[in-house]
């Protein structure tokens, strides 16, 4: 028999042993069971977004403030019920998770899965993304106001080019700009995509951004992460979780928010998201709908 920290869900026919509900997973003390809970509660909306991507598991077995670990391969116990997807790399192939219903989620959530990091293609189509990221990045937390400024200034240059984009917050210090594409382009050529507008952006506004790799030589500037976009690459994906005290969650944004400067990373937290969604609804929910070409920009490299 499950003990009182152990419970038994069954779901479409589908039993998950969810474990250890008591255990402290944020110092704010939020538990196991609240990011169980999280999770089975945003599900409608996340559920979409990752659906037939690879996912790679970032484990907290003994909350944020233990040891972490990332992990490609789908555990050997997994139940045979959780989709797999084979993808070769140049080593070995891997076979991920592929996380398309409640039950698989929720099985992610007690593994210590605070973090959903998916890749930006689906398993019917792995070699060609449908997203492209512009990731900026700032040398620290107090900078935000400056990364919502430069936002508004990739946004602008990303028009030029003749691409919309969606912005959310990665969680931590920075913004995910989100561009729905045709899947139709390899990842070297949407990085390097992307990679041509970060440089056109970094040369119009030197002062503000940077491409440079190397932290040290940042000068306090916005980074402006086009390599994202590689190959078997994954981040945190809208409305996952992060490892930060509060809880908060990277969340898609209105461009009114970004626009007006007073928002923060800390107004987007487990305690806070669900409110906002029944608010705003899901302001992702047309991304797919509006996928882009990269014909005219791949023309001029």
């Amino acid at each position: 028999m499950p003990s009182k920290k152990d419970k038994i869900v069954s779901i479409n026919d589908k039993n998950i042993k969810l474990t250890n509900l008591d255990k402290l997973m944020y110092p704010t003390g939020i538990t196991k069971g609240d990011v169980i809970k999280y999770y089975h509660d945003i599900a409608e909306v996340l559920l979409p977004h990752i659906n037939d991507r690879p996912l790679v598991m970032k484990r907290y077995p003994n909350g944020i403030e233990g040891e972490y670990f990332y992990q490609k391969e789908c555990p050997e116990h997994a139940p045979d019920w959780v989709k797999t997807t084979a993808v070769p790399h140049s080593e070995k192939t891997v076979n991920y998770v592929v996380c398309n219903d409640l039950p698989t989620l929720l099985w992610l959530a007690n593994l210590g899965c605070l973090e959903i990091h998916a890749w930006t293609s689906r398993i019917n189509n792995i070699e060609y993304p449908d997203i492209a990221v512009m990731d900026l990045d700032p040398p620290d937390h107090s900078q935000f106001n400056e990364v919502l400024k430069t936002s508004l200034l990739v946004k602008k240059a990303l028009q030029e080019f003749g691409l919309d984009c969606y912005p959310k917050t990665s969680g931590s210090r920075g913004i995910h700009l989100f561009i729905p594409i045709i899947p139709k382009y390899t990842f070297q050529e949407v990085t390097n995509v992307i990679k041509f507008i970060a440089k056109f952006i970094e040369k119009v506004y030197p002062s503000k951004t940077t491409t440079e790799r190397v932290v040290e030589k940042r000068e306090k500037k916005i980074y402006l992460d086009y390599l994202q976009n590689t190959r078997g690459k994954t981040m945190a994906w809208q409305y996952s979780l992060r490892p930060k005290t509060n809880a908060t969650v990277s969340s898609p944004l209105l461009w009114e928010e970004i626009e007006t400067g007073e928002i923060k990373p800390t107004n987007f937290t487990i305690q806070t998201i669900l409110y906002r969604v029944k608010l705003y609804g899901d302001l992702y929910v047309d991304i797919n709908k509006n996928s882009q070409s990269l014909d005219s920009i791949l023309e001029l490299l």
